[in-house]
């Protein structure tokens, strides 16, 4: 059985939670549709020691300000598990958690929704699954042959977990940088971080407040047809949270360049010399989550489906949120996220 609705919004992370408020406002009718079982979206999977780049009162949704953590300034991820969830009730927003989407397709003046629950018809759709559920792997030589543990930055908790261990920590962005300082500050693991280029530190007074006024004045300066400031990346690639801050001061945070490949018990360097590892962590990033539009053939360069905003340019009932800059500045981001929901929202009912 088919059911019928305005809007499909796929995704019930930060961003399909943002579409939702603003959508609820224009007073369509929409659904959300969840992959994960319980509210939180992509913050209920993270590793126990992150917090947020940002205060509370700067890393909030649209239409509620996310409360202050008692004793820190920066919040942790289970914080913003609840505020999410909280978020998710308060404005009774339509989620069905558990549901999986695998397809959408083209149906005359409709989209069609196939979820493994059933299908839903829609006059536009939202897609906003983000990209933790996509995690990036390098094709690096002799990664088939390593016979020690290898996992992503998804799947990393916690530095007991590497007690004894000699461990490679692989990727020079935020990611990288948080987990080497963990497992170095935690003391259990003999740690080398590895990153492809020399890690750039942003200032120690810049945290995500000050990112999110760069990355708007970027925007502004785009639209304006002035020189383009470089943004976010202009500034560096490490936000210097506190503990980033402590084990890069301790003399603990120190990168090695990319080895030349992994071998059955640890990695060859470039100068043919070899060290030997238990663990490897690839903190290497992530692609957008997309398969589920596979059917509507809108791929472009780099795996990105071409858009103006949010709307797709080559089917315009389709837009897309919180995939990073190319869906909106700063889309990727609970502060950021407000503005392209709202402006999707907008020219949906403009459709409708």
């Amino acid at each position: 059985m088919t059911q019928h609705t305005d809007v499909v919004v796929v995704g019930g992370g930060q961003a399909g939670l943002a579409a939702g408020y603003h959508l609820r406002r224009r007073g369509l009718d929409f659904v959300i549709l969840d992959a994960d079982p319980a509210p939180g979206g992509s913050w209920q999977h993270m590793w126990d020691s992150l917090h947020l780049f940002s205060p509370a009162e700067h890393s909030s949704l649209p239409g509620r300000l996310m409360p202050a953590q008692a004793r820190a300034i920066y919040p942790g991820a289970g914080h913003v598990v609840d505020y999410l969830a909280d978020y998710e009730k308060r404005y009774e927003l339509p989620v069905q958690h558990g549901t999986r989407v695998d397809a959408v397709r083209r149906d005359g003046d409709q989209l069609l929704v196939e979820a493994d629950s059933g299908t839903w018809q829609g006059k536009a759709v939202i897609s906003a699954t983000g990209t933790w559920s996509r995690p990036f792997l390098p094709a690096v030589p002799g990664r088939s042959v390593f016979t020690g543990q290898q996992l992503h930055t998804v799947t990393y908790r916690s530095p007991a977990d590497f007690t004894d261990q000699r461990v490679l920590v692989v990727g020079g962005g935020n990611s990288g940088a948080q987990i080497a300082a963990d497992l170095t500050l935690g003391g259990q693991a003999e740690v080398t971080w590895v990153t492809q280029r020399p890690p750039r530190f942003l200032p120690d007074d810049i945290d995500g407040r000050a990112l999110f006024d760069v990355a708007t004045s970027r925007r502004r300066a785009l639209e304006e047809g002035r020189t383009d400031t470089g943004g976010v990346a202009s500034l560096g690639d490490i936000v210097a949270v506190p503990p980033v801050r402590a084990a890069r001061d301790a003399g603990l945070l120190t990168a090695k360049p990319m080895f030349s490949r992994l071998t059955t018990n640890g990695v060859q360097w470039a100068d043919g010399s070899h060290s030997g590892a238990d663990a490897v962590i690839w903190c290497t990033g992530f692609r957008p989550a997309l398969a589920h539009l596979a059917p509507l053939s809108l791929r472009g360069p780099r795996g990105h489906i071409p858009t103006d905003g949010t709307r797709s340019l080559g089917e315009p009932r389709l837009h897309l949120l919180g995939y990073g800059d190319w869906t909106g500045p700063a889309s990727a981001t609970l502060i950021g996220v407000g503005r392209p929901a709202r402006d999707a929202a907008r020219a949906i009912a403009q459709l409708l």
